[in-house]
């Protein structure tokens, strides 16, 4: 059976599914992955709920069929079925390394504890970061392992092209394809995402365990 990991292999290889309107779901990589992916005329769902629940609320809804998995009643009932949450529903890129070092100072932050690598570690494993002036870059493994790449641009130099300078250098870092998720209403980072080479692969939302919620002492 193929894997979320194959299918992302083969999507950062230019290789999508078939565009044929239909829904896979497939295996959760592992116990804290769980979601959906969109690419173009086709979905895919990655849990480990039963398949046929899934074939069933679907076509349930009311709505287009290509769009149906990243339908709003979908994706609530989903929730409700795993006991999870959700964010937002963002855009995915995919970029190549690039040969060389970093055109760019950076300086690899060595604190375990900095606010950007803690925040970072409770949705990646194998966290790196750098600071650049203005700015932040983090790199580490997502979902199904993947790499993926972060920033954070200070506001006084944002407008500057430091965003894709920054975006540019983990390519630069990578040994792999990189991945980035951005939400589609913040066109400022998708263009500097696609400024910098990488391409747009198609959509997902990722369902995240609740947090336990500790008694009040």
């Amino acid at each position: 059976m193929e894997t979320l990991r194959d299918l992302l292999d083969a999507a950062a290889r230019g290789v999508f599914p078939p565009a044929d309107g239909r829904t896979t779901v497939l295996p959760q990589p592992s116990a804290g992955d769980a979601g959906v992916m969109s690419f173009t005329a086709h979905t895919v769902v990655f849990t480990d709920e039963d398949p046929r629940w899934v074939h069933d609320t679907l076509e349930a809804i009311d709505c287009d069929p290509l769009s149906a998995a990243m339908n709003p009643v979908f994706l609530a009932a989903l929730l409700a079925r795993t006991d999870r949450r959700c964010e937002t529903v963002d855009a995915v890129l995919v970029g190549h390394p690039l040969p060389g070092g970093p055109q760019l100072a950076l300086t690899e932050i060595e604190d375990a504890g900095h606010p950007r690598i803690a925040y970072a570690r409770r949705r990646r494993e194998d966290v790196r970061a750098w600071t650049a002036e203005g700015g932040v870059l983090v790199m580490g493994r997502g979902l199904a392992g993947r790499l993926e790449v972060s920033v954070e641009i200070d506001e006084g130099v944002r407008q500057r092209g430091l965003g894709r300078a920054l975006v540019t250098a983990a390519r630069r870092l990578a040994t792999e394809p990189l991945w980035a998720q951005v939400a589609p209403g913040n066109a400022r980072s998708v263009r500097a995402f696609q400024a910098a080479g990488y391409r747009p692969v198609g959509a997902e939302v990722l369902l995240q365990r609740k947090m336990p919620v500790c008694p009040s002492e």
